[in-house]
């Protein structure tokens, strides 16, 4: 594909077109590779970021502010852009790279936007990256929930219990499968409103236990729902 048709999509022309080469060729290819471009734009993306959650969470503390731009900035978050964008089609790979999948490797894709990113800053200023930042991430903030984005499961499960005065979960490692190098963990969570333990597996037990933790989280929420409803059927029957 051609680099006029990445460039309509990022809304951006390049005056170098050879920093827009550089910015998608992995080190797999050769000396001249994107990842200088990548550190730059890596400084470039987060200060861009901070500034639209600063203007647009005006009552967000530091800590939390801090929080969303971390998840926002992270890999997952990058990769979902550049998946978007179909990056991938304009990535320049060496040949086991290709053979690979390296086209499709999340932090490929993630690396490579951050490296066009830090092209266009050198190619223009701040602001003309800051601009392309917000357009790439305009579908993202749409459907940003500030108070969950970037919490794990098992933060969420306790706020969720607190803000009900109910008791916090306890989580208990109850078997583990396979050799020390390779185990699997398996984690209860026992939480006082559901009749029995919610389980969860992992290749640790952080991980288990957050497995658990979305369970247990998503098994309140399904409680919720009918409660709800009653109270909004008994509200229609006051009326």
């Amino acid at each position: 594909m051609k680099l006029e048709q990445l460039e309509s999509r990022l809304g951006y022309r390049f005056e170098r077109r050879s920093l827009l080469e550089q910015a998608l060729t992995h080190r797999s290819l050769g000396a001249t590779h994107n990842e200088r471009l990548e550190f730059l734009g890596d400084s470039v993306l987060n200060c861009a970021v901070a500034a639209m959650l600063y203007e647009r969470y005006q009552r967000i503390n530091e800590g939390d502010l801090s929080r969303i731009r971390a998840s926002l900035v992270r890999q997952a978050a990058l990769a979902e852009i550049a998946t978007r964008l179909e990056l991938s089609s304009w990535l320049r790979l060496g040949e086991g790279e290709l053979k690979s999948g390296g086209f499709r490797r999340p932090s490929i894709l993630a690396d490579a936007l951050e490296a066009i990113i830090g092209a266009i800053f050198v190619d223009a200023n701040f602001d003309a990256a800051s601009q392309v930042i917000r357009r790439l991430y305009e579908p993202l903030m749409h459907t940003l929930d500030p108070q969950t984005l970037g919490k794990d499961a098992k933060t969420l499960l306790q706020e969720h219990l607190q803000s009900r005065k109910m008791a916090l979960p306890v989580y208990r490692v109850v078997a583990t499968h396979g050799a020390a190098h390779s185990q699997e963990f398996d984690v209860e969570c026992e939480v006082q409103s559901l009749s029995e333990p919610v389980k969860g597996r992992g290749p640790s037990r952080r991980a288990a236990e957050q497995q658990a933790a979305r369970e247990a989280l998503a098994a309140l929420q399904a409680q919720d729902i009918p409660r709800r409803s009653r109270r909004r059927q008994g509200a229609g029957e006051r009326t």
